[in-house]
């Protein structure tokens, strides 16, 4: 029997959502509801089982409101929940901290849990709690499972994830590094063995998460062993707006010397910063449309992007001693050929190489675009963190 499981990802002002097969991957609807408890200018776009968009002006006060009007489009644009019923939902908990190594089913303990973790983060668990106590009182008698953002990086050694910080930092308050697009990573790494023809135990690949969030990953034989996000998704990667690795005595001497608050800089660093810092703008897209005008700016944004990934990738191959694969994921790791040749230039020596026609032709699908028979498949595999979501949803219902 097809089970079908609805992924709901709840953000501060936003829902998002989708109905799953989780046998095939297929979204038989997704939705979104945005801008929820504003004042103005709320809407939701709900796209049924023919593709169609359907986009509506709708300003819901609360979550629970959301939620509802998500099962009334259901009802109205289908696909019918009566006739394609629910087996389970699948919430995305974006930390879990050092508690949650797996999916778990929803309970009171677990909502306590997610609470607790809030301090870690503040931004997105409040959220994602409000989310898993509105669909289990609109969903009282299907069974939830949490699906940790975290979860996959907790197989790091201590010795990556340790800060050389005192030891009260770690015991006391958990600073260490968590990592994070866990699901996507999970995901994309199994789909690279898939591509292979190999199990995950016998392959090391290295997955690159490059969207407006951006990670890197070194996965060994299907477990995570290091990532570029830390404590927050702050760290690792030149991103969007978030700067990426920085001296950490930034923030005291940007104090010291202007007078700034720790607001004022902790802001500045996650939303004005990585490429709307030095480009202007946070969209890959535009920062390469600049580019090829000539802009300077752009094009230091570019290299910056694509340097950083190459330091990690050197890095993470000697993390793991050998390498398999290499993955790009996500919207710019997907659609970026450009990228994708600055990021990996002058690794010949590691057995890293692009076939330049296959990079650039068209990619709809897993793809290889590394020559046949390369020492390291460089491999675009969309990401599809609905579908792990779905499938992890149902393994911690034993199914």
């Amino acid at each position: 029997m097809t089970a079908h499981v609805l992924v709901v990802n709840a953000g501060s002002s936003s829902l998002k959502y989708s109905l799953v097969d989780a046998d095939t991957g297929v979204a038989l609807a997704t939705g979104l509801v945005e801008r929820i408890g504003e004042e103005s200018g709320g809407s939701h776009t709900h796209t049924g089982p023919d593709g169609t968009k359907h986009r509506e002006d709708r300003q819901c006060r609360s979550h629970e409101e959301a939620l509802r009007t998500a099962v009334d489009a259901f009802g109205r644009i289908g696909p019918s929940l009566t006739e394609t019923p629910i087996t389970a939902v699948g919430h995305r908990v974006v930390h879990g901290g050092a508690r949650f190594a797996d999916p778990v089913v929803v309970d009171d303990q677990v909502l306590a849990a997610v609470a607790d973790l809030v301090p870690l983060a503040p931004l997105h668990n409040p959220a994602n709690l409000e989310g898993l106590t509105v669909a289990r009182r609109l969903f009282p008698d299907l069974p939830h499972v949490a699906v940790f953002d975290t979860a996959f990086h907790q197989t790091i050694p201590p010795r990556a994830y340790t800060y050389a910080v005192p030891l009260a930092w770690r015991d006391e308050h958990r600073i260490r590094r968590y990592g994070f697009h866990g699901t996507s990573h999970q995901f994309v790494s199994g789909e690279a063995a898939r591509m292979l023809g190999r199990d995950p135990a016998e392959v090391n690949v290295i997955v690159l998460h490059l969207g407006n969030g951006a990670s890197a990953t070194a996965v060994r034989a299907g477990e995570s062993v290091d990532t570029s996000m830390g404590l927050t998704p702050l760290e690792g990667l030149v991103m969007g707006t978030r700067s990426g690795d920085i001296d950490p005595a930034l923030h005291a001497h940007l104090a010291r010397q202007f007078g700034w608050t720790l607001e004022q800089i902790d802001t500045a660093l996650n939303r004005d910063s990585g490429l709307k810092g030095i480009a202007g703008q946070n969209d890959f897209r535009e920062v390469v449309r600049l580019r090829a005008e000539g802009d300077p700016a752009a094009e230091l944004a570019f290299d910056v992007y694509a340097y950083r990934i190459r330091k990690y990738v050197g890095a993470y191959y000697a993390v793991l001693g050998s390498v398999d694969a290499i993955v790009f994921t996500a919207g710019v790791g997907e659609h970026n050929p450009d990228l994708r040749e600055a990021a990996l230039a002058g690794l010949d020596r590691l057995g890293i190489r692009l076939d330049l026609e296959r990079n650039r032709g068209e990619v709809d699908g897993p793809t290889l675009v590394s020559p046949a028979g390369a020492d390291v498949a460089v491999l675009v595999i969309p990401t599809n963190e609905e579908w792990e979501i779905a499938r992890q949803t149902l393994t911690a219902l034993g199914r």
